[in-house]
């Protein structure tokens, strides 16, 4: 089995996070836009592939946040989440 078919746990992206923002985004809080269940994003199941990585909610298995780099972006998909809170330092 390979990164792709074992879920990892959200703190598994704190590299990718790093690059675009300055703060520690696992411990920001998001809600779910499918089920309403809120936690840190460290907390979120996060599926690594080649492409970069999938983070899934934890309570119903829906699609929070994708996560890709490329050599002139970082592109972040946020439409699973309905908000996310990011604590100030």
């Amino acid at each position: 089995m390979d990164s792709a078919t074992i879920p990892l746990d959200g703190n598994s992206a704190a590299g990718l996070f790093s690059e675009v923002f300055s703060v520690d985004l696992t411990v920001a809080r998001a809600t779910c836009a499918h089920c309403d269940a809120e936690g840190e994003l460290g907390t979120l199941k996060m599926w690594a592939v080649e492409m970069g990585a999938v983070l899934r909610c934890p309570a119903c298995g829906d699609v929070v946040l994708r996560l890709t780099s490329t050599p002139n972006a970082v592109w972040l998909d946020a439409t699973g989440a309905r908000s996310i809170a990011i604590p100030r330092a």
